[in-house]
């Protein structure tokens, strides 16, 4: 019988599922580490299009996985980059899905400063080696601009100093580019800025910025790391408009300033660098305008004074003259004398071509002239006679062209003129039902406007009840008219009553009042 009792040996150990102490785990973790902080170098960082962050914190020894869910990481002030070295703040929790554990990151911050310089000095290097920072690149800075951007903050002093800065030296049109100049969004907020202002067309609506000053306060490494961004820097680099970095104070360097066309130690110092002290051009102006009188007065008195000593030196007027209007009286002496010589000698040049004149020669020379003016009218002959051929063979080309052509064109006279009548005879006919249609017309048109007049007429309103009251001829429309007429006629619809002469009212003694019929 105490075979049939025999059991396996009892145990006190509760039994689970696996959900069950998935969850006991859970809440352990959770409860024990419900705000943690851990130090660690960045692995295996993983940004899927959900927007959440994955990565892994390890040391020598150990790796805890992590993830951000997408709205922690927009809160980030500095994301986690592989083989930076990070303190995590979150708390740790379980992944049933896959046994393990994870940290949720709420924040991250650079294990001290160090790891910001290494990371920034890294970031400068590769940036440094594809030229963005080169000398040559760099833009000169217009001397007075008509129109500066600003990119910075519109809450913060920093635009009010510049402004104040900018009316004291030479006021200037500012054009001022809202940004966050701390935090997740100020790096995609100022490279879209200056990309903004690179795209405004020269001679639009909106004036085109000549100079452009990104500026922002003082602050920490972290605070100004949104500068640091690569976005920024390419951005910078790549502006063609001239760029100012004014980015906290003299002591704070950030990567755009190596990027940017001049660097300002200051935003106060970014617009003194901008423009020039309005006050100081005008008194250098009025000194240069007062230098250019004393110039040009002493020009004119050193070149009156030279005119005056070379006048000096030359000889007097008369004692130039003298000799040449000595020669001009010999040649007025000679004049005569040379005049009639050459007479003489033409003359005697005549004599001897005349004395070889005889007729025989002349008729010679008519002859020969007679000769080739025959030639040139047989020429000529020949020359007319041949255009002539031509004329005539044109001639004969067109003719035997010609009764073709008149065939073609009284064809098409007879075509259009059967084309003519028929569209004459359609015409006689619209023509001959015109008169009656538009007689009928006319006629509906009288019609509907006797209609109309007879709907208007009194004499419809007399056939509802109404009737016309006349005295004298006269339209009777008052109680006063009425008692006044001595004889009055009521037309009806149907027609005419005549009340009889009423005599007038004589005066007596008054007694109780009659109504009247009217």
């Amino acid at each position: 019988m105490s075979d049939l009792f025999e059991s396996p040996a009892a145990s006190n150990s509760p039994e689970f599922t696996v959900s069950e102490l998935s969850g006991a785990v859970k809440k352990v973790i959770e409860g024990e580490f419900g705000l943690v902080r851990v130090r660690g170098e960045v692995g295996r960082v993983s940004r899927p299009a959900s927007g959440h962050l994955y990565f892994a914190l390890k040391d020598d020894r150990a790796t805890l996985d992590a993830v951000s869910w997408k709205g922690q990481v927009a809160r980030m002030q500095v994301r986690p980059e592989e083989g930076m070295e990070v303190i995590a703040t979150g708390k740790m929790t379980t992944f049933p899905g896959q046994s393990k554990y994870q940290l949720i990151v709420d924040d991250v911050a650079p294990a001290g400063a160090g790891a910001l310089m290494a990371m920034l000095e890294k970031r400068k290097a590769a940036l440094g080696a594809e030229g963005l920072f080169d000398p040559a690149r760099k833009k000169p800075i217009p001397y007075l601009p008509g129109v500066i951007g600003v990119v910075t903050s519109p809450s913060g002093a920093v635009i009010r100093d510049i402004l104040h800065r900018l009316r004291d030296r030479f006021p200037r049109h500012v054009l001022i580019w809202p940004v966050a100049v701390q935090g997740q969004v100020c790096a995609a907020e100022v490279a879209a800025a200056i990309r903004g202002f690179n795209a405004i067309e020269a001679g639009g609506p909106i004036p085109r910025p000549d100079l452009i000053i990104v500026a922002r306060g003082g602050g920490g490494l972290e605070d100004l790391w949104g500068f640091n961004e690569e976005i920024v820097v390419r951005a910078a680099a790549s502006s063609r408009i001239p760029l100012i970095s004014a980015v906290g104070h003299e002591t704070d360097t950030t990567l755009i300033d190596y990027a940017a066309d001049l660097r300002a130690p200051t935003p106060t110092a970014a617009a003194e660098l901008a423009v020039p002290v309005r006050l100081e051009l005008l008194a250098a102006l009025d000194t240069l305008t007062a230098r250019k009188s004393r110039g040009l007065a002493q020009g004119l008195a050193l070149r009156g004074q030279r005119l005056r000593d070379l006048a000096r030196a030359l000889p007097r007027l008369d004692a130039l003259l003298a000799t040449p209007r000595q020669r001009y009286d010999g040649t007025v002496q000679r004049l005569g004398g040379a005049l009639g010589m050459a007479a003489s000698k033409k003359r005697a040049g005549f004599a001897n071509v005349a004395s070889r004149l005889r007729l025989e020669t002349l008729l010679a020379l008519i002859t020969r002239r007679r000769e080739a003016l025959s030639a040139s009218g047989l020429r000529l002959n020949d020359r007319s006679a041949r255009g002539l051929e031509r004329k005539h063979a044109a001639f004969d080309k067109w003719a035997s062209r010609l009764p073709l052509a008149l065939t073609r064109l009284i064809a098409d006279a007879g075509r259009k003129t059967a084309e003519g009548r028929v569209k004459l005879a359609q015409l006689d006919t619209r023509l001959q039902a015109a008169p009656a249609q538009r007689l009928a017309a006319l006629s509906q048109r009288l019609e509907a406007l006797d209609r109309t007049r007879q709907t208007l007429g009194y004499a419809e309103t007399l056939k509802r009840g109404y009737a016309v009251v006349r005295g004298d001829g006269h339209v009777i429309t008052s109680k006063a008219a009425a008692e006044k007429s001595p004889a009055l006629e009521i037309e009806f619809a149907d027609g005419r009553v005549s009340l009889g002469t009423r005599a007038a009212k004589k005066p007596g003694p008054k007694g109780p009042e009659q109504a009247s019929l009217f």
